[in-house]
């Protein structure tokens, strides 16, 4: 059974920055971020393959950034120029100053990718040039012949050929040959198949890259022509489409039609290789229908995403000490011969998981695996966002179905760049007798919630799983996440509500304890920042600590400064984007702002209000954005229990000492790394701390004392306290 889900008819209004307030851009804030990660690849105290792994990621964020960010500055250009961002600058005036930062930090990785490329090929890992291994090019012709050569499809531009569409995100070769019959120059166009490997194997630890390959052997495409150049290329399109849900018969049709329209999106971006000559650019830039301030030279390699192939080799001297997740004590089994007993371990009391430091299959993947093995339970209903469709998860969740479990899941069909995998496996789940929902019209449904319904005795008790990440086991390795289990009858009752929200006719308002969005969750973070300007207005100490992707919303952050005007002690953890400007006098004094960016992506959520002694403690999936707050259904979850708030007073605490991947935010709007503020090469490191105590809570071993200031004066995060 599939459904479609019409939210309930209301409209947020755009919530405007307050007028004479400090805000930075958000496009330009998201460059500092990825100028933060580009330094990872920059710090030689970073393994190498580890370096070539930042470059690559370094790449594909700017890659996302251009056809989603980009694109619709772009469009803002054209259709409401005038309109002016939080910080008061036109569309026009930031995708000049995206275009200056851009360039910088294109050529900033350019270089990098030299200096880790010789310090690579150092340790007997090289990508050469073709022409430099001449001793190859016989076996590398025969490979290009029976491999390469029948995938090629040149395609020439003239009078009778028009220029041939590029699709996004692809390698093409621009050649210029001549006849030497006539002596008519030509111009063509060679596609590098995305199916072919981009760094072919020659010889013992030396890479070539496919597209130098096929330079190299153009005489076979263009027998009887002289070819006179061949440069490769890069066009980038807008990635980014709007669905007119409510005018849609079919969401999923609507869905599928534009994922078609996709590759033909509006070129935003043409990257050259810098020697291609300016008549060739001018063709290419002619031909996609882009400006000059739109072309970006590279020296060296273009799209270095390619280096996740050198990032998998297997050479550990060059990479992290891989890292294997603990599973937590009460979820560990007793018997190795018997798997653990997750619901009994949940009754025991609510369990905080903290990935990728602790097991995804043992304990989430567990606890699904557990509900539908288990002949008590009855209902396993699920919110997916993303998800690898080969995954456990999905296979349960098919196994729980085909034995006659009543399974719901409500997949998100509109997660951006996940649409058609989400789609594929979404139908499966459906084949398999499973309840699928596919969206509701007009939010995404982006919270992480599992439910799981069991009969007792007489009686149904609810399990219910809470989290700040995807149920995908893959990224469940990389992404740090957070997840609450807990059998609570509030939560359990609030999770059932949310799903009948989600599935059916309701029109849910209140929640008992969930924060949910777009319901309550932005009141109710509202009350408590109010809360705490309430006490400390009364001369109570008062603080608050924000952990998130990103603080874009301008109403929160207008709450946020008069709650440093106020004395309230503000300490922001902000892997992403950042709007707010701390440290001002009269307005953010008592605002500080970090980033930590390192070995795994910080992507949990938590907040923590102190409101006079009495802590109150939240994880979930939601960002201080009006998206999340306003446009997607988020769920944010109270967490009550002792040992777990300790838990999260200890990741917050190591990420406010962290003095060797941190970064702090200055009252001018720049970032500088905590090392060059001290002057000092940092000893807390956030990733390697985190393992320790992952260790110790197994081991049960106390954990050592953080080095350093204690956080005297802004009201202690201790919940003992």
């Amino acid at each position: 059974m599939t459904a479609v889900r019409s939210a309930p008819p209301r409209r947020t209004p755009r919530r405007r920055a307050p007028a004479g307030l400090p805000f930075l851009n958000r496009e330009l804030s998201w460059l500092d971020f990825n100028e933060r990660v580009l330094h990872e690849a920059r710090d030689t105290r970073t393994p190498l393959l580890e370096r070539a792994k930042f470059l690559a990621i370094f790449a594909s964020n700017l890659d996302e950034f251009f056809m989603i960010r980009v694109s619709g500055l772009r469009e803002q250009a054209a259709t409401r120029p005038t309109r002016l961002s939080s910080d008061g600058m036109t569309p026009a005036e930031q995708l000049a100053e995206i275009r200056t930062r851009a360039q910088a930090a294109v050529a900033e990785h350019s270089r990098i990718f030299a200096d880790v490329r010789a310090a690579l090929a150092a340790e007997g890992v090289r990508i050469v040039d073709h022409a430099d291994v001449p001793e190859h090019h016989e076996e590398l012709r025969r490979r290009f012949e029976e491999e390469i050569f029948p995938v090629l499809t040149p395609l020439a531009v003239d009078p009778a050929h028009p220029f041939p569409y590029i699709s996004t995100l692809t390698l093409s070769l621009a050649i210029g040959v001549r006849d030497p019959e006539t002596g008519d120059r030509r111009f063509a166009r060679v596609k590098v198949p995305p199916s072919l490997p981009r760094l072919l194997p020659v010889g013992d630890g030396e890479w070539v890259t496919v597209e130098q390959v096929i330079a190299a052997n153009l005489d076979m495409l263009f027998p009887g022509m002289e070819v006179e150049e061949a440069h490769l290329f890069r066009v980038t399109r807008d990635a980014d489409f709007e669905i007119e849900e409510d005018e849609a018969a079919d969401l999923l049709e609507a869905i599928e039609a534009e994922l078609r329209r996709r590759r033909f999106g509006e070129a935003v971006r043409l990257e050259v290789e810098r020697a291609m000559p300016a008549t060739t650019r001018r063709t290419l830039l002619h031909g996609i229908g882009l400006g000059d301030e739109s072309c970006f030279e590279v020296d060296g390699m273009l799209d270095l995403t390619a280096l996740w192939t050198l990032h998998g080799l297997d050479r550990p001297d060059l990479k992290d000490p891989a890292w294997v997740p603990v599973v937590p004590r009460r979820l560990a089994p007793e018997d190795d011969d018997e798997p653990a007993d997750v619901f009994a371990a949940i009754r025991g009391g609510d369990i905080l998981v903290h990935h990728p430091y602790e097991s995804f299959p043992a304990t989430v993947g567990r606890f699904l695996e557990q509900a539908v093995d288990d002949p008590d339970v009855l209902a396993i209903k699920q919110t997916l966002y993303r998800t690898s469709g080969d995954s456990a998860i999905v296979r349960d969740l098919i196994r729980a179905a085909e034995a006659g479990k009543q399974v719901v899941v409500m997949v998100e069909i509109k997660a951006r760049f996940d649409e058609e995998n989400n789609i594929i496996w979404a139908r499966r789940l459906e084949q398999a007798g499973a309840h699928v929902v596919y969206g509701i019209v007009g939010l995404k449904t982006h919270s992480k919630t599992l439910l799981v319904v069991r009969r007792e005795g007489g009686t149904l008790r609810r399990y219910v799983h809470v989290g700040t990440g995807n149920y995908n086991p893959k990224t469940a390795r990389l992404y740090v996440d957070l997840g609450l289990f807990t059998a609570r009858p509030e939560i359990a009752a609030d999770a059932t509500d949310l799903f009948n929200f989600l599935t059916g006719l309701s029109r849910q308002r209140e929640y008992r304890r969930l924060l949910v969005a777009p319901v309550s969750l932005r009141q109710r973070l509202t009350q408590l920042i109010e809360r705490e300007i309430a006490h400390a207005e009364a001369g109570r100490p008062a603080r608050i600590v924000m952990k998130m992707n990103s603080i874009v919303d301008p109403a929160l952050i207008d709450l946020l400064y008069r709650a440093s005007t106020a004395g309230v002690e503000v300490d922001l953890i902000v892997r992403g984007t950042c709007s707010l400007i701390p440290g001002r006098p009269g307005t953010s004094e008592r605002i500080r702002v970090r980033s930590v960016i390192g070995e795994f992506l910080e992507h949990s959520r938590i907040f923590t209000f102190l409101n006079g002694g009495q802590h109150e403690w939240y994880i979930g999936s939601a960002d201080v954005m009006e998206r999340n707050l306003d446009r997607r259904v988020e769920a944010v979850v109270p967490v009550e229990d002792l040992e777990a708030r300790l838990r999260l007073a200890e990741i917050l605490e190591t990420m406010l000492h962290d003095d060797r991947r941190s970064w702090q935010l200055a009252s001018d709007g720049r970032w500088r790394r905590t090392e060059e503020i001290e002057g000092r090469e940092g000893t807390i490191d956030t990733f390697a701390r985190l393992k320790r105590l992952a260790l110790w809570s197994v081991e049960d071993e106390e954990p050592e004392p953080l080095v350093g200031e204690t956080a005297a004066g802004r009201g202690s995060m201790d919940p003992r306290a």
